[in-house]
């Protein structure tokens, strides 16, 4: 399934309990699309959410509402039966919003441009904690919700790890970031090797990959790559969205189907179930991409860092054994 958004996509997200996915866009739209097996996704709503481009997606409150954040500095709640606005928080941030991610029921965590991260509480439309985590823009942020620990990425190239019961920030290394049961911590770098942290033992890598879990990776090439955790330590290509560098990945509520954006304009969502079964087919069937002019493509103001990362885009980890169960074991080559 694919559908062509026509402007460059930021983020995504899929609602948590139905066939819904939002995306951001860089005019500042907002987008919810309903998806079906085997149809193109409808178009059900259309906000025009920000007067700059729309950087950060996510459902909040049981998919009652969607919260955005802008490089206007403002995040917004929108509900997402009428589209109406529900809040609105001008200058939540001293710089570009970049990053929103889910921490409970009603709290979520943001981050900017300058690196500070802030936590909120969706029900009194406050802020609760804030972090100067960072020397530079906030890339990623994973929430291990057991230890109550916020672990953030920066374009500077470190991995925060903020203590929300105690208000206190700790640094080292890369991104994007992933949590892994609470257990290990998998870090995207420039040179496109994932590091694994043991979780408390930030200082040193402890190993590449993890004995029983896989994750989904997109990287600048386009390819959105299985990582199996094998003895021969295999990272396999399962699909392509295109010749562009991925943006963002996520995964359906069900974990069914998996949503791609890249800088094509493109929202793509995969069943998982066929590319994790027929990798080949996901590559093999994918059009050529035509040769565009660069001059034509839409441009944000981008977080202020020079500094990229091979590893664009980490969709989560799923534990190997039970989608052995599902699907049987993988077949790699």
């Amino acid at each position: 399934m694919e559908v062509n958004l026509e402007k460059l996509a930021f983020d995504i997200d899929f609602h948590p309990s139905e066939n819904l996915i939002s995306a951001g866009l860089i005019n500042g739209d907002l987008l919810l699309y309903r998806y079906t097996a085997d149809s193109v996704p409808q178009r059900v709503l259309e906000v025009h959410a920000h007067t700059e481009s729309c950087r950060a997606v996510r459902f909040i409150h049981e998919g009652r509402a969607i919260v955005t954040g802008s490089p206007d500095r403002s995040i917004l709640a929108t509900d997402v039966e009428t589209g109406s606005t529900i809040a609105r928080l001008e200058d939540a941030h001293g710089d570009a919003v970049n990053r929103i991610i889910n921490l409970t029921e009603s709290t979520i965590a943001s981050g900017d441009d300058e690196g500070c991260i802030k936590v909120w509480d969706t029900r009194q439309r406050s802020c609760t904690n804030s972090f100067d985590a960072h020397e530079d823009y906030v890339s990623d942020m994973t929430f291990a919700s057991d230890s109550m620990r916020l672990l953030g990425t920066s374009g500077d190239g470190t991995l925060s790890v903020c203590n929300l019961e105690e208000i206190s920030a700790w640094h080292r290394s890369f991104y994007p970031v992933s949590s892994l049961n609470g257990r290990k911590v998998v870090c995207g770098s420039q040179s496109g090797t994932l590091l694994l942290y043991s979780y408390g033992y930030f200082k040193d890598c402890s190993d590449r990959f993890l004995d029983e879990d896989r994750i989904i990776t997109g990287s600048e090439n386009g390819l959105i790559s299985l990582v199996g955790i094998l003895p021969n330590r295999i990272i396999q290509p399962i699909a392509e969205h295109s010749e562009y560098p991925i943006e963002r990945l996520a995964f359906s509520y069900n974990k069914k189907y998996l949503g791609s954006i890249a800088h094509d304009q493109m929202l793509k969502i995969w069943d998982l179930d066929d590319i994790l079964q027929n990798p080949g087919n996901a590559l093999n069937n994918q059009a050529a991409v035509e040769d565009g002019d660069s001059d034509g493509m839409d441009v944000d103001n981008p977080p202020k860092s020079n500094k990229g990362s091979d590893i664009k885009a980490i969709a989560d980890y799923f534990v190997i054994h039970d989608w052995y169960k599902q699907c049987g074991s993988p077949k790699v080559s």
